[in-house]
C-alpha cells in the first residue's frame, strides 16, 4: 500500500518533498522504517534518513530544494576531458599564436558542440559558449565584405597582427580595436528587450520603422582597449564616416587613453577591412595622420582579413 501511494504521489513532488514524504512514512513505521521505505521507494537509506531529519527543520522561505553546493557536479567535472577536447577543437581552427591577446575561430558554438558530441562529449552549444567565456574568450561579429577569395597568407596576416599587439602591450603602449556597432533609428520604434511597466500598460511605439519618421539615426562607434580590458562607445547622429571614426579615437585618447598611458609614444589600432575604417579609405588615413600630428603618437593600423570572426582574449 505504501509503495503504491508513494508511486502515485512522487512524480508530482520535488526532490526535497519526496525525501520528506519517505522520511515521514519511515518515522511513522517506527523501528526499521527507514530500511523498509528504502526498499519500497527505491531511495537509498541515507536519503530516507535525510528526509527523517529534515522533518525537524524549519521550512526554507526561499523554497530551496537542495542545500547550498548540492546537486549534480558541473559538466566539466563530470566529463574531465571536455575542456581539453574543446581547446583542441578551437586550436585547430584558431589562427595565430594561442597565447596571443587576439584569438579568433572559424567555428560557431553549434559546430563545436556537434564535434564534441561526435567525440562522446554530450554538450549543447550554449554550454560551449559558456565554457569559452570561462576560458577568457569573447565573441565578435563576422565582418561581411565582398573582397573575393581568401588570401593564401591569411594566417600569416593574423600572426603579424598578433606580433604587433604583443610588442605594443609588452612595451606599455596602448592597443585598441575599433568597429562600428549596429545603427539605430531615434524615435518611438520597437526594439528588442523588455522593461518593467505597470500591467497592461506597455510602452507604445510606431507600427512601422520607417526612416522618414525618425528624429535621426544613432551611430555607435566602439573602441576596445586591450590593455585595460575596457570599452568606449561614441554615438553620432549624422553618418558613419572616417572623420567620425577618428574623432571617436581622439575623444577616447583625450578622456581616457592619455590618463591610462601617460608615457605612450605609439598607438596600435586594429580594425576590420571595410567600413569607415577600411584600408582603402583615404579620409581614414588622412584623419589618422592629423591625429598623430596633434597627439605626438606614432599611429599604426592593422587591418584584419575580410570575412573573419574573432574570439578576443582579454589580457
Amino acid at each position: 500500500m505504501l509503495a503504491g501511494l508513494y508511486g502515485l504521489v512522487a512524480p508530482h513532488l520535488t526532490e526535497k518533498q519526496r525525501r520528506l514524504l519517505a522520511g515521514a512514512a519511515a518515522r511513522a513505521l517506527g523501528r526499521g522504517g527507514g530500511a523498509r521505505m528504502a526498499r519500497l521507494t527505491g531511495l537509498s537509506r541515507p536519503t530516507v534518513y535525510t528526509g527523517v531529519r529534515g522533518l525537524d527543520d524549519s521550512p526554507d522561505p526561499r523554497g530551496r530544494v537542495r542545500r547550498p553546493g548540492g546537486g549534480p557536479k558541473r559538466l566539466a567535472e563530470r566529463d574531465p576531458g571536455l575542456l581539453e577536447a574543446l581547446q583542441e577543437l578551437v586550436d585547430l581552427d584558431t589562427r595565430g599564436d594561442p597565447q596571443s591577446p587576439l584569438r579568433w575561430t572559424c567555428k560557431s558554438t553549434r559546430e563545436l558542440a556537434e564535434a564534441l558530441t561526435a567525440q562522446g562529449h554530450l554538450v549543447s552549444d550554449d554550454t560551449v559558449g559558456r565554457l569559452l567565456r570561462q576560458q577568457d574568450y569573447t565573441l565578435q561579429r563576422t565582418q561581411k565584405t565582398e573582397e573575393g577569395a581568401q588570401h593564401p597568407d591569411r594566417d600569416a596576416q593574423f600572426r603579424y597582427v598578433n606580433d604587433q599587439a604583443k610588442q605594443h602591450l609588452a612595451a606599455g603602449q596602448p592597443v585598441i580595436s575599433v568597429d562600428t556597432k549596429n545603427k539605430e533609428l531615434v524615435g518611438r520604434f520597437a526594439n528588442t528587450g523588455r522593461e518593467w511597466q505597470p500591467a497592461g500598460w506597455p510602452e507604445r511605439v510606431n507600427v512601422h520603422d520607417f526612416p522618414g519618421d525618425a528624429a535621426g539615426k544613432a551611430i555607435p562607434y566602439g573602441v576596445y582597449d586591450l590593455g585595460a580590458n575596457a570599452g568606449w562607445v561614441s554615438v553620432g547622429t549624422d553618418h558613419d564616416t572616417a572623420a567620425f571614426a577618428v574623432a571617436t579615437i581622439r575623444r577616447w585618447w583625450e578622456q581616457t587613453g592619455r590618463v591610462l598611458y601617460p608615457k605612450a609614444t605609439r598607438l596600435l589600432v586594429c580594425a576590420d577591412a571595410g567600413g569607415s575604417n577600411g584600408y582603402r579609405i583615404r579620409a581614414w588615413k588622412a584623419q589618422l595622420a592629423r591625429l598623430a600630428a596633434d597627439t605626438g603618437l606614432a599611429v599604426t593600423v592593422c587591418h584584419f582579413p575580410p570575412g573573419t570572426s574573432k574570439w578576443n582574449k582579454s589580457v
